[in-house]
């Protein structure tokens, strides 16, 4: 356990992790609209192409995290509840915050929040599937989950029970916002966390395709 907090750094890390997600994307739109560019990427399969490589890399991490698959054949098998949970949560919440926009139907903010915090590879499939407006969406609302567990990961803990910066968390809590779970809700559910993630950054590259094509018709 403490060998797995030993690799995450807490806190200053993880904020400049967000800070740089987020200038990146601004350098994007800043060069997009440049004359420099010398042609359409919209027009390319550049972007199917790199949304093919992180959907290999997510296997990758996925397959090589032996701290995750050991708990799974260890612990008892309502450990899926957690990201169960996750799962059932926010397409409840989703869709209720849709009535709140009235420009935003229920099937885009329902596929927003199957990014589950998965900002980077939510927002490509997204913009891939259904348009650039709906992708930008999901990218500036995924990344607002990020940041809001950075930030209340503690108030989470204290107000509704140590599995909830997990949950807010979503997908992150794999990676970024691991250290403040860990630091929130202790070391005891640093793995957890590491399984919750794994299993829905698993499943967001499944999940978004799939529900926008039996909400297609």
């Amino acid at each position: 356990m403490q060998g797995i907090n030993m690799a995450f750094k807490p806190g200053i890390s993880s904020m400049k992790s967000t800070l740089f997600t987020v200038a990146a994307f601004i350098s994007g739109i800043l060069f997009g609209l440049s004359p420099f560019l010398p042609y359409d990427l919209a027009r390319s399969h550049m972007v199917e192409y790199l949304v093919y490589l992180l959907i290999f890399l997510v296997g990758v991490n996925v397959g090589s995290n032996v701290e995750v698959w050991a708990f799974i054949k260890r612990v008892h098998f309502k450990v899926f509840l957690v990201p169960l949970t996750v799962i059932i949560g926010t397409l409840a919440g989703t869709a209720l915050f849709s009535a709140f926009l009235p420009g935003l139907s229920v099937k885009d903010s329902v596929t927003v929040g199957l990014g589950f915090g998965y900002y980077s590879l939510s927002s490509v499939i997204i913009t891939q599937l259904d348009g650039e407006e709906l992708g930008i969406i999901a990218l500036l609302a995924n990344l607002m989950r990020e940041i809001a567990t950075l930030l209340f990961a503690p108030f989470f803990a204290r107000v509704f029970g140590r599995l909830a910066p997990i949950v807010s968390g979503g997908a992150t809590a794999m990676d970024t916002t691991l250290p403040v779970i860990v630091k929130s809700s202790g070391e005891e559910y640093t793995v957890v966390a590491l399984f919750s993630g794994m299993i829905l950054t698993l499943l967001v590259p499944i999940l978004i395709p799939f529900f926008l094509r039996i909400t297609a018709h």
